[in-house]
């Protein structure tokens, strides 16, 4: 059972692939921006395999911490295309459920000019509540 209560206000529509708010108490965890690319330095080929990979590397951060994803309350995404993440849903929701599981916390999504990484087409940043 997860420790955080999802927000959905009265009359809303249901999200679909993320939750409108998340509450929870706990340890605090903030993860810097993680990106798809192995510890060689090497990146995933294709969007969908980069945002696979920078959630694999946001949760084995959070390991250190005791956490999983089913802690996560909040991510947000930088995307350099836009266009290039609408056109590959399918991939993208396949590939977010076989790391994260059934567990959709709160998200933004933000097209950006560019990213540290040249080769990098995504960045996705978590906080995550771990219980006392």
């Amino acid at each position: 059972m997860s420790v955080l209560r999802r927000l959905q206000p009265p009359g809303w529509p249901p999200p679909k692939g993320y939750a409108n708010g998340v509450a929870g108490r706990g340890q605090v965890v903030m993860v810097g921006g993680q990106i798809g690319w192995h510890p060689d330095g090497t990146f995933a080929q294709g969007f969908p395999a980069q945002v696979a990979l920078a959630l694999r590397n946001i949760l084995a951060v959070l390991a250190e911490a005791g956490g999983g994803p089913e802690h996560i309350a909040r991510l947000t995404w930088y995307v350099v295309d836009m266009e290039e993440y609408r056109s590959c849903q399918r991939e993208l929701g396949t590939a977010y459920r076989e790391v994260m599981g059934r567990n959709f916390p709160a998200m933004a999504l933000v097209q950006v000019v560019s990213l540290a990484e040249p080769a990098a087409r995504v960045e996705i940043e978590a906080t995550a509540i771990i219980p006392d």
